[in-house]
């Protein structure tokens, strides 16, 4: 299996510029260039998927809007939540996409067991769930068998803005976060506890190609 992944802890940052960059790091890595796991927030924003409608907006709050390149429709993005894109050679990793997402969800879902929350996925949307509420978000994008993008776990957030939305395209989908399910929810320890989770998932479980429950 490929080696380790170069993790970038990137702090608060703005959406559109990080999106630019994921795109350019894309564009020009080679079959040598190390996978990157990329840590970090951003200020409130909600992003509409390429396939993503209007339709799923349901009230202007204020919060910017941005289309963008990956699959799904509409989610949001604020300060309290963990996000992690996934800069990911596919090929040589030696698994697609489904399997990809089936990993990242089963590392969301194992740090949430260990910190007792039963979280689980939903057939024919990905993503991870608890009691039927979201609680992480999944959104990827493949270019040239590399991936970019990744996910959104809810920690410690204000929910508010969520309501200004059909998340994920879902109307009257119920969103929840960590805080509200286990005590001591501490941001930074939560996303170094997924880092870890996401390695062990993604390079050291690998599932066979068509071996992917699907999703």
């Amino acid at each position: 299996m490929p080696g380790e992944p170069v993790v970038k802890r990137l702090g608060l940052v703005e959406y559109e510029s990080t999106w630019r960059a994921m795109q350019n790091f894309t564009a020009e890595r080679t079959a040598a260039t190390a996978d990157e796991f990329w840590l970090l927030q951003h200020p409130p924003i909600f992003t509409l998927g390429m396939a993503g409608k209007r339709e799923h907006l349901l009230a202007d709050i204020g919060i910017p809007i941005v289309g963008i390149d990956r699959g799904g429709q509409v989610t949001y993005h604020g300060p309290g939540q963990i996000v992690i894109y996934l800069l990911l050679d596919l090929k040589r990793l030696g698994y697609g996409i489904k399997a990809l997402v089936s990993h990242i969800e089963q590392a969301i879902i194992d740090l949430l067991s260990e910190n007792g929350i039963t979280a689980e996925r939903r057939s024919g949307a990905p993503g991870v769930y608890v009691a039927g509420a979201k609680i992480a978000a999944l959104g990827l994008r493949v270019k040239n068998g590399c991936t970019y993008h990744g996910l959104s776990l809810n920690v410690d957030m204000d929910l508010t803005p969520y309501q200004a939305i059909n998340p994920c395209g879902y109307a009257g989908m119920a969103v929840t976060q960590m805080r509200a399910l286990a005590e001591g929810a501490h941001l930074n320890v939560i996303a170094e506890d997924l880092l870890m989770h996401l390695r062990r998932q993604i390079y050291a479980n690998p599932i066979p190609p068509g071996g992917a429950p699907q999703v």
